[in-house]
């Protein structure tokens, strides 16, 4: 029996979820447990709800959510009741937990809180760990035929990998949060091989010689078949027929991946047909609510949720591929982000709005822009998002672009 005086909406049982539970996001490494023991006994404290329906569970270092949300919406199609689990949200915290594309109700946060707020209380959980079980708990109360699951961070240790799915997927390896999963990409990829499970077929979304050799060895030491996107001739042909919603020129390589996903899913058993596929990939956002992927917020004015090395890249590429006369680019960070490695990306040739994002973590815009100047990266400095944004629209002229990212945060405060 609960103890406690039950939470009376949904705002309250948000606030004291932000309030009692360290959040990664918000808090930074102190948030992190980097052990499954937690999120082991609190799935059989709730009796287990993860192993009542099948699961696909996506990794990678970028475009796990895009694959993720993908795999949703094809299943979706074929008419499945589909789960959809990401993290992090951008502006409601129920765009991580997703039922046939529509948010969880508000009471079913509020009802979850309520029921297990005495083990809340009584146990360390962190806020990602909490968030997970609500989502596993719904998706076995609901009586979802499957449901996607995109892991946190890593991958072996991350607080999603308690299921067992029917196939797992790796979009790809870069360098991100180096101080938890290792400095190589070797390393990296040994910790995002950490979901392959023995005897459970594993595609692998993107090539490299130093990764794709610690893959191998995992899936052969598992007994698993191991199934690649980059030269899936079957998921190329496909490709050439689909007229995809999401834009962004780094998207290539996760249409790949999720087509090669959804073709091996079919050969599971999953009752996937190729109109099924064509019409799931070309209404993605439609179908799951996916936001913050070269998304267009009006004519001139477009945010990405790219934040490391490897999306940010791609990310500049497609912007210097718009011919704009200028470009504007509002960028808020946070305070960990190693910046040697991201500032270098940035076009140098723009007109930079530094930017302080509405979060603890969030990197004082004096100091970026200090430390964007080593890099020739010169630019005005504004206390919020909305108000760099406000200025680079401003400033904007016609045939001038105004680009918002740098941070997942960045994008939540404009989407």
């Amino acid at each position: 029996m609960n103890s406690h005086s039950p939470l009376t909406d949904y705002n309250q049982a948000i606030a004291y979820l932000y309030a009692r539970l360290p959040m990664f996001q918000r808090d930074g490494k102190s948030a992190l447990h980097l052990k499954l023991d937690r999120i082991e006994a609190l799935m059989d404290y709730l009796g287990n709800p993860h192993l009542k329906y099948p699961t696909i569970h996506v990794a990678g270092t970028n475009g796990k959510g895009s694959v993720s949300h993908g795999l949703a919406s094809v299943l979706q199609e074929a008419g499945y009741r589909t789960a959809l689990y990401t993290s992090p949200h951008l502006s409601d915290f129920r765009e991580r937990i997703r039922l046939s594309g529509s948010l969880i109700t508000q009471d079913c946060v509020l009802d979850f809180v309520n029921q297990h707020r005495d083990y809340i209380e009584s146990h360390r959980l962190s806020f990602f760990e909490l968030t997970v079980a609500m989502a596993f708990d719904v998706f076995a109360r609901e009586q979802v035929d499957i449901a996607v699951i995109e892991v946190g961070m890593g991958g072996r240790l991350d607080a999603t990998n308690v299921v067992h799915p029917l196939l797992s997927v790796i979009t790809n390896i870069a360098f991100d949060h180096m101080e938890f999963l290792g400095d190589t990409l070797a390393k990296i990829a040994a910790e995002k091989a950490g979901i392959i499970k023995s005897n459970t077929p594993v595609v692998i979304g993107e090539y490299h010689l130093e990764t794709f050799a610690v893959f191998e060895a995992v899936a052969r030491s598992l007994n698993t078949e191991l199934f690649t996107a980059w030269n899936h001739s079957r998921a190329q042909e496909l490709a050439a027929q689909i007229d995809f919603d999401l834009k962004g020129a780094y998207q290539k390589a996760n249409r790949l991946t999720t087509l090669t996903a959804l073709l091996k899913a079919s050969e599971l058993g999953l009752g996937i047909t190729e109109r099924h596929i064509i019409s799931g990939m070309s209404k993605v956002i439609a179908n799951t609510g996916l936001k913050g992927r070269w998304q267009w917020l009006n004519e001139y004015t477009v945010c990405d949720t790219a934040h490391n090395e490897a999306g940010l890249a791609s990310v500049m590429e497609q912007l210097r591929s718009l011919r704009a006369k200028r470009l504007h680019l509002v960028i808020g960070v946070v305070a960990d982000k190693d910046l040697s490695r991201v500032l270098p990306l940035f076009i140098k040739e723009a007109c930079f709005y530094f930017v302080k994002l509405n979060v603890p973590r969030g990197l004082d815009a004096t100091i970026l822009a200090e430390k964007a100047r080593a890099h020739q990266l010169i630019g005005e400095i504004y206390h919020s998002v909305a108000d760099g944004l406000r200025a680079a629209q401003l400033a904007a002229e016609t045939g001038d672009i105004v680009f918002v990212g740098g941070s997942t945060f960045t994008v939540a405060e404009v989407v």
